[in-house]
């Protein structure tokens, strides 16, 4: 499995709300490439998960070499608006579904192109409500950036070279090991003949051929 298809299966199923869920904040891939879709990983993991909390998730956008950012993207339950024309038909929502509390922001982006890479700005918005009459709720601001770099072909991850020649090498010295149990093996069964015929010369000695003299008396 690749790690875009494992970081989009954690994306998938470490956050869902609920108090028995549980939540792990999974880093996003940087490298994507052009002509294909590519996942925007953002996750916010609530700290406490028995306070209700509604969640809006801002995407922002600053290219590569540019200095501000610009917004491209707003989710709040259960609507999903692309808010710029380079990102239109192009971007949908990969995050938390079925609740305002959310705690997946990521974004799925087709059809990449260079223009693409720079730096993206995930800002979620969360509202805790609390039980305290004189502080009914609490909002918190959290920001995480995803550094984007767009490329022709994938690289090959280190992960699969390293399993590739580890593979190799496994095959290798097990082949040679191999080679070593045989000759080992027949090593050990050209003694052991050696050493039956040895044993059984000392049982049985050779009797030497007979020949006969003229008189009929038997030559040994």
């Amino acid at each position: 499995m690749s790690l875009l298809l494992l970081s989009t299966f954690l994306l998938s199923i470490v956050c869902v709300p609920g108090a028995l869920a549980g939540c792990a904040e999974v880093v996003s891939m940087t490298e994507a490439v052009a002509g294909q879709g590519f996942l925007l990983g953002c996750i916010s993991c609530k700290r406490r998960e028995e306070v209700p909390a509604s969640t809006s998730v801002d995407w922002f956008f600053k290219p590569l070499e540019a200095e501000d950012f610009y917004q491209i993207f707003h989710y709040e339950h259960p609507t999903s608006t692309v808010l710029h024309e380079d990102f239109e038909e192009r971007l949908e929502w990969h995050g938390t579904k079925g609740t305002a509390d959310v705690q997946i922001g990521a974004l799925w982006l087709s059809n990449v192109t260079y223009n693409d890479t720079g730096t993206y700005r995930c800002s979620f918005e969360r509202i805790l409500e609390l039980s305290d009459k004189e502080r009914p709720e609490e909002k918190v601001l959290i920001h995480k950036e995803v550094e984007l770099t767009v490329v022709a072909e994938a690289n090959r991850e280190l992960v699969s070279v390293i399993a590739e020649v580890m593979m190799y090498v496994l095959i290798v010295v097990l082949q040679l090991w191999l080679i070593g149990v045989l000759v080992h093996c027949y090593r050990k069964i050209w003694a052991e003949r050696e050493a039956f015929a040895a044993r059984r010369a000392l049982r049985h000695p050779a009797i030497p051929d007979s020949k006969d003299n003229c008189d009929g008396v038997l030559l040994e």
